[in-house]
């Protein structure tokens, strides 16, 4: 009767955990189709201007 309990309990534990647990999503499907290519690229664009000035100072 114990073992039975036991394995049930088991049981509960693990389906409760399954629905805290938050889902894990990449952030690139996140994000995928929030900005178009073009804007894309010019963010990058200014990102890498910007992390080159840091860089001179």
């Amino acid at each position: 009767m114990a073992k039975k309990i036991e394995i049930l309990f088991y049981a509960l534990e693990e389906l409760s955990k399954q629905n805290i647990e938050p889902k894990k999503t990449k952030l690139s499907d996140k994000y995928k189709g929030i900005i178009s290519k073009e804007q894309g690229e010019d963010l990058n664009k200014h990102i890498k201007q910007m992390r080159s000035e840091w860089n001179s100072i």
